[in-house]
């Protein structure tokens, strides 16, 4: 493979898809962006700044309803619209929040391009991964659902076989939806039970529609879950399955709120356990499908603590080699970011101080919850490639 290049997807209007005083805060974004600039992550060679366009109705429609369409456009002028999903606690109508949205998915149908065109080896917007809006409904502070409309501007495309991996620690349930039944892309979530979390779904028996059985893959993790044992969990399950899909092109969706620091979630890694994750999904890509891997932020709710820290690691591993986790941040990024944030708590390090473990799976040897999500989830989906389920070499 000749040296990756790599297009960052950014424009500081992403930065207006902000619902105010909410959870799911822009300036999470925007310090990432400060972060990496910092560190001199955008001036590596070939990185090249992509400005994307909005996604326009015809590329939206490919995912969502007219009508949803309509009513998103509607929603901000009516105090009291209700329906869609809108207008709730979870999901507040703002001015401007069509444009704002549609410009997030068209982030992400640049990145997507971007790769599949073969103008760069590798792709981020990390402003995207709003991966809970559904065909007619806003979910999970989600009103598009871009990664759905860029793998679906890619099958459009000729595209055969798209892999979609997602680290959120919620199920990325409106992407799996969107093609539950199209043997054409394969999903992937690893997260927190449904048991316990947002939305509900993503049961290790989700597994796919009619004809496209295997294509959907869940690992459903206990509350609690650590970096060794989610690192265990990923590679008991993701290499394999990709290996027997063999994509074209790899899809990341990497919330940073499987964090043990989150507010919204009760996993338990730490930043260099998601770094970890990101070099693992990158040395997939370039093992199966000539490096090809388009990566998208998400959720993240530690704004200052964690989603800076951990979407510039992947920013890094995206655009050449990894930070060392030591590496000192820069006093002028935590001066504007405890200015941004004046009540969060301005990391110095780009590391928590651990080290991550792989821990290779062996079945019956960790009689533990993760394990035991790890095989019910490879007795779902195994056979359905041709794998063997208590085979730790599958």
């Amino acid at each position: 493979m000749a040296d990756p290049t790599t297009a960052v997807v950014w424009d500081r209007a992403l930065l207006d898809y902000d619902m105010g005083d909410h959870p799911l805060n822009p300036v999470r974004v925007e310090l990432t962006m400060a972060l990496a600039r910092e560190l001199g992550i955008f001036s590596r060679p070939g990185v090249q700044m992509v400005t994307p366009r909005p996604a326009d109705d015809a590329d939206l429609t490919r995912i969502h309803r007219p009508d949803y369409l309509d009513a998103v456009r509607l929603a901000p002028s009516d105090p009291f619209f209700r329906g869609w999903g809108l207008n709730t606690e979870d999901n507040p109508v703002f001015d401007g929040m069509h444009e704002a949205s549609a410009r997030i998915c068209g982030a992400s149908i640049a990145a997507a391009e971007a790769v599949w065109h073969g103008t760069a080896t590798r792709a981020v917007n990390v402003s995207g991964g709003l991966h809970h809006a559904m065909a007619s409904r806003a979910a999970g502070f989600c009103v598009y659902n871009d990664p759905a409309v860029a793998i679906a501007r890619l099958l459009d495309q000729g595209a055969q076989r798209v892999a979609y991996v997602d680290v959120d620690v919620h199920h990325g349930d409106g992407v799996q939806t969107a093609f539950y039944d199209d043997p054409r892309v394969l999903t992937i979530s690893l997260h927190e039970t449904p048991l316990a979390l947002f939305p509900g779904t993503g049961f290790a028996d989700e597994i796919g529609g009619r004809n496209a059985e295997g294509t959907a893959v869940n690992l459903p993790l206990p509350p609690g879950t650590s970096d060794a044992a989610w690192l265990r969990a990923f590679h008991a399950v993701v290499p394999s399955v990709l290996r027997a899909f063999a994509p074209e092109i790899i899809f990341s969706q990497c919330g940073a709120d499987a964090h043990r620091l989150d507010p919204l979630a009760d996993l338990s890694l730490s930043v260099d356990g998601q770094r970890a994750a990101y070099i693992a999904m990158r040395s997939l890509a370039d093992e199966l499908c000539d490096g090809r891997w388009v990566a998208m932020g998400g959720g993240g709710y530690a704004l200052v603590e964690v989603v800076p820290r951990a979407w510039t690691h992947l920013l890094a591993v995206a655009t050449g080699d990894p930070l060392d986790p030591s590496v000192v941040i820069p006093p002028a990024w935590r001066a504007f970011a405890a200015e941004r944030c004046p009540r969060g708590v301005v990391p110095s390090v780009m590391t928590d101080g651990t080290e991550p473990v792989v821990e290779a799976w062996q079945p019956g040897t960790t009689p533990d919850a993760v394990d035991r999500a790890i095989l019910a989830t490879r007795m779902a989906v195994f056979p359905l490639h041709g794998l063997d389920p208590h085979d730790p070499r599958d």
